[in-house]
C-alpha cells in the first residue's frame, strides 16, 4: 500500500494548462491540492497538448529552473493553487543579471525541500524581475486521455524542395504540423500566394519523440480568413464541437404526429396547471424556452411560488439514439449570431419549449413562502401547463420600474384572456419582491457573486455582421428569474440527495496576490469576499470601473464548478458549492440545453417514484464528459464573442475609450477597456513615442513609470505611472493579421500623468 502511495506521489497526474500568452509555461495541479507543479518548455510537455490529462515526473530540485516571469502568477495566466497552510510562502528572488549564474545556489539557500515547505524572500540589489518558484517541476512521461481534438485552424506555408508544406496554427500552444504535398490543394505548390489568406483545419496524426514538428493532414478548407464563417466553422471544429445535422435514427425517436397535443393519459399522471397563470421571462431572441414561473398570493397572506421547467426526459427515452446523442454533446454551444443545439430544434423549440397558449408538460417546484422569503412547504412532480405570455427581460423590467404604470396595447405582448395583464404585472411585481428577499438572505448568509462586464452585439439581419456592440445590463428582471431557479436547483439538490444519498470546488488562495497589488480583499470566507467586493471603492464615477477589475482579479483563479457523482466523492465537505456558499447544488432548470439537467430530471422522478438502479462510475463518467463540454462550450462562447468584437473593430475603428489599468508586469500591463468590456495586453517595447519605461515595486504593488519623448523642438517629456486602478486613454487598432487587434496608449497631456 505504501509502495502505491509513493508511486502516485512521485507520478502526479492531472489535466495540462498551457499558458497562452507564453507557449513555454505549462502547468498541472499538485496531487495535494497546493501550488502547481511547472513543466518549462515544449519539450517538457512530451507531445501532450492543453487539456490532456497527463502523467509527469517530478525532477530533482537540482534540476529545477528559474526564469523570469512576471509580477504574478495570476496575470500572467496561470492561476496560484490552494494552500493548506498559510504560513507556506512562495519564494521570490529578485535577480541582478551580474550574477545570475549564482541563482541555484541562493535557489538551495531558501531551504526548500522535497515538498518546498521552506521559504521566504531573498532581496537583492539592483532589482529586474520577479522570479517565480514552484514546489515542483516535472516532465510529462505518459498521457493518459488525450482531451485536446488534435484539430487546429492556420495556414500553409510553403518549403522549397521538400514533400510536405509547414502548417502554422493560430493557437500557439499546438506544433507547427508538416503536411504532405499530396494532401495540399492541387495549385499549391504552383501558386502558393493564393493561398497565404485561407484558413484550414489541420488534424494531427502523429509526433515523433524526437522531432519538433507533428505530422498531420488537412480536414478541410473552411474559406477566408477574417470572414465570420470560415472562423467560426475552425473554432467549433477546433473545440470538437458537433455541429452536424442530426441524423435519421436520432430523428425516429420523435413524434411524428404533429402538431403534437398532450396525450389525454398523460394528462391523469400529472398536476394538472394549465389555469394558472404562468408566464415565461427570457432574451427577446430565444426560441427555447425550457422554463416559466408563477406567484399568486394565498389567503393567509403567504405566496405560493413555482418553477416549471420543460419535461425533456419525457421525450428522450434513456438509452435510445436521441439520449446517446444528448449525452455526446452535453450542451448546446452559444455563439454571438447562432447556437449549435444539443437536441433537435423540433425539441428544443417546439415540443419542449414552453411556448405561450400552448399545453406543455413539465416538472414543476412549488413552494409555499413567506412575504419574507421563508419556506414554509415544498411540492415537486410532473405536471402541466399552459404558458399565458412570453415576456422578455425588458417587458418585466418596465413592469418593475413601473409598478402602478398602466401599460397601452403594443407595449407588451398578446397575453391570454383568461389571465389579464394586471394579473400578470402583480405576479412579477411580487416575485420580484420576494426574490429581493431571498437575495438578501442568500448574500447575508454568505454566498458570493463575481459579476463581469459582458459584451453584447447588433447584427445585420442579412449579412449577420456586427453593426454596434455595447455593454449587456443586468438588471433586477434577471436577478429575479435567477434567484428562483438558484431556489429550485438548490431544493431538487436536497431532493435527490435524501433520496439516493450514495448515488447522486472552488477558491484558490488569491490573498498574496491581492496584498501584492496592495488591494484589501478579505478572502476568509466566500461572504466575507462578497462583501469586500461591493464595499465602497470611492463615490466619483469611476468606482464601478475599480469593482470590475477587482472582481477581475478575483475570478481568474477561480475553478469552475464541476458536476460529480455523490457516490465517487465520499466525503461531503466537498459537495458544496463554493461561490453560492450551500452544502448541495445541482442543476435542474435547463434540460433543453443542459444535459446533466436531463439526468437530475430522472433522478427527481425517481426519487418520487421506484428508485432506479444507478451505477455510480458510468453516472461519474458522464459528469466527467460534461464538465469536459461545458469547459469547451465556455471557451468557443468566448472565441465567437473576440472574433465578432474583431470583426467590429475592424469595419469600425479605430476606437477610443477610457480604459482602467487591471494588472502591471514587468515589461507590460493589462488594461481593461471600459466602453467595451474588454481586456488586452499593452506591451512596453512596443510603444511608439515612449523614450523609456521602468518596472519597481512600491510595498509588494508593482508600477511601471514610463517617460514619453517630448514633442517637437521645446517640448518637455511627459512621466506617466501606470498602476492597477490608474485611468488611461487608449485606441484599438486592427492588426494585419486577420482580425487580430491591439489596444494602444495614448500619450498624456500633462507632463506628470
Amino acid at each position: 500500500y505504501m509502495y502505491k502511495v509513493n508511486i502516485l506521489y512521485s507520478f502526479p497526474q492531472g489535466p495540462l494548462r498551457i499558458n497562452p500568452k507564453n507557449y513555454n509555461d505549462a502547468f498541472i495541479p499538485s496531487p495535494d491540492g497546493m501550488r502547481d507543479i511547472f513543466l518549462d518548455g515544449i519539450v517538457s510537455r512530451n507531445r501532450a497538448l492543453n487539456g490532456d490529462v497527463v502523467v509527469v515526473q517530478l525532477l530533482p530540485r537540482e534540476q529545477w529552473k528559474v526564469r523570469p516571469g512576471g509580477e504574478s502568477e495570476l496575470q500572467a495566466g496561470r492561476a496560484p493553487q490552494r494552500r493548506k497552510s498559510p504560513q507556506k510562502k512562495r519564494a521570490v528572488l529578485e535577480e541582478q543579471h551580474s550574477d545570475g549564474d549564482d541563482l541555484p545556489a541562493r535557489v538551495a539557500a531558501l531551504g526548500l525541500g522535497a515538498t518546498g515547505t521552506g521559504g521566504g524572500q531573498l532581496q537583492v540589489p539592483g532589482e529586474s524581475s520577479a522570479l517565480w518558484i514552484y514546489d515542483h517541476q516535472a516532465v510529462v512521461v505518459y498521457i493518459v486521455e488525450r482531451k485536446h481534438s488534435r484539430a487546429v485552424t492556420g495556414f500553409l506555408k510553403l518549403l522549397p524542395d521538400l514533400p510536405f508544406a509547414k502548417f502554422s496554427p493560430v493557437d500557439h500552444r499546438v506544433p507547427r504540423i508538416n503536411v504532405p504535398l499530396a494532401d495540399c490543394p492541387p495549385d499549391f505548390s504552383s501558386r502558393p500566394a493564393d493561398y497565404a489568406n485561407i484558413l484550414f483545419i489541420c488534424r494531427i496524426t502523429s509526433w515523433a519523440e524526437d522531432s519538433s514538428f507533428a505530422e498531420g493532414c488537412l480536414a478541410k478548407t473552411l474559406g477566408q480568413a477574417g470572414e465570420i464563417e470560415p472562423e467560426t466553422e475552425g473554432i467549433l471544429m477546433e473545440y470538437d464541437v458537433d455541429f452536424s445535422e442530426f441524423p435519421a435514427v436520432v430523428l425516429d425517436c420523435l413524434p411524428t404526429d404533429l402538431p403534437w397535443s398532450v396525450p389525454p393519459a398523460e394528462l391523469g399522471r400529472r398536476k394538472d396547471l394549465r389555469e394558472e397563470c404562468i408566464f415565461t421571462i427570457d432574451p427577446a431572441t430565444a426560441r427555447d424556452l425550457d422554463d416559466a414561473l408563477s406567484c399568486k398570493q394565498l389567503a393567509d397572506g403567504n405566496f405560493e411560488v413555482g418553477v416549471h421547467i420543460a419535461d425533456v426526459s419525457y421525450f428522450v427515452e434513456e438509452g435510445n439514439a436521441l439520449d446517446a446523442i444528448a449525452s455526446q454533446r452535453a450542451t448546446s454551444v452559444y455563439m454571438v449570431q447562432k447556437v449549435v443545439p444539443m437536441l433537435p430544434r423540433l425539441l428544443c423549440e417546439e415540443l419542449c419549449s414552453l411556448n405561450p397558449l400552448t399545453e406543455r408538460l413539465t416538472f414543476s417546484v412549488v413552494w409555499t413562502l413567506s412575504p419574507q422569503g421563508k419556506i414554509l412547504s415544498e411540492w415537486f412532480g410532473r405536471s402541466v401547463i399552459r404558458s399565458c405570455v412570453k415576456l422578455s427581460y425588458d417587458h418585466a423590467q418596465s413592469m418593475i420600474d413601473g409598478p402602478d404604470r398602466l401599460f397601452s396595447p403594443g407595449e407588451l405582448p398578446s397575453m391570454d384572456p383568461r389571465h389579464p395583464l394586471d394579473e400578470v404585472h402583480q405576479a412579477v411585481l411580487r416575485l420580484h419582491a420576494l426574490a429581493q428577499q431571498l437575495r438578501q438572505q442568500r448574500f447575508d448568509g454568505g454566498a458570493l457573486r463575481l459579476d463581469q462586464l459582458k459584451l453584447s452585439f447588433t447584427l445585420d439581419k442579412d449579412s449577420m455582421m456586427p453593426q454596434g456592440c455595447y455593454v449587456y445590463q443586468y438588471r433586477d428582471s434577471n436577478k429575479l428569474v435567477e434567484e428562483f431557479m438558484l431556489l429550485a436547483n438548490m431544493a431538487v439538490a436536497h431532493q435527490i440527495y435524501r433520496s439516493f444519498p450514495q448515488e447522486t470546488k472552488m477558491v484558490d488562495e488569491l490573498q498574496e496576490f491581492c496584498d501584492q497589488m496592495g488591494v484589501a480583499v478579505d478572502l476568509s470566507s466566500a461572504g466575507a469576499l462578497h462583501a469586500s467586493l461591493h464595499r465602497s471603492l470611492g463615490d466619483d464615477p469611476y468606482a464601478g470601473a475599480r469593482k470590475e477589475v477587482l472582481t477581475k482579479m478575483c475570478s481568474k483563479p477561480m475553478q469552475m464548478a464541476l458536476y460529480f457523482c455523490t457516490g465517487a466523492l465520499k466525503d461531503e465537505a466537498l459537495f458544496q458549492h463554493y461561490a453560492l456558499n450551500v452544502p448541495r447544488y445541482t442543476h435542474f432548470t435547463s434540460p433543453i440545453r443542459r444535459y446533466p439537467d436531463l439526468v437530475v430530471h430522472r433522478l427527481l422522478a425517481a426519487s418520487l417514484g421506484t428508485p432506479p438502479c444507478v451505477c455510480v462510475c458510468a453516472v461519474q463518467k458522464q459528469a466527467s464528459h460534461c464538465n469536459d463540454r461545458k469547459t469547451a462550450s465556455k471557451r468557443v462562447q468566448e472565441l465567437s464573442s473576440e472574433l465578432f468584437f474583431g470583426v467590429f473593430v475592424r469595419e469600425c475603428g479605430p476606437l477610443e475609450s477610457e480604459a482602467m489599468v487591471s494588472g502591471v508586469l514587468d515589461e507590460s500591463f493589462d488594461v481593461l477597456v471600459l466602453s467595451y468590456g474588454v481586456q488586452k495586453r499593452i506591451y512596453c517595447k512596443s510603444m511608439v513615442g515612449l523614450e523609456s519605461f521602468q518596472h519597481h515595486r512600491v510595498g509588494k504593488r508593482g508600477e511601471i513609470t514610463l517617460v514619453w519623448a517630448p514633442e517637437g523642438p521645446g517640448g518637455a517629456a511627459v512621466r506617466q505611472v501606470i498602476s492597477v486602478f490608474s485611468l488611461v486613454e487608449v485606441q484599438l487598432r486592427a492588426d494585419e493579421a486577420a482580425l487580430k487587434y491591439s489596444a494602444l496608449l495614448k500619450r498624456p497631456l500633462d507632463k506628470e500623468a
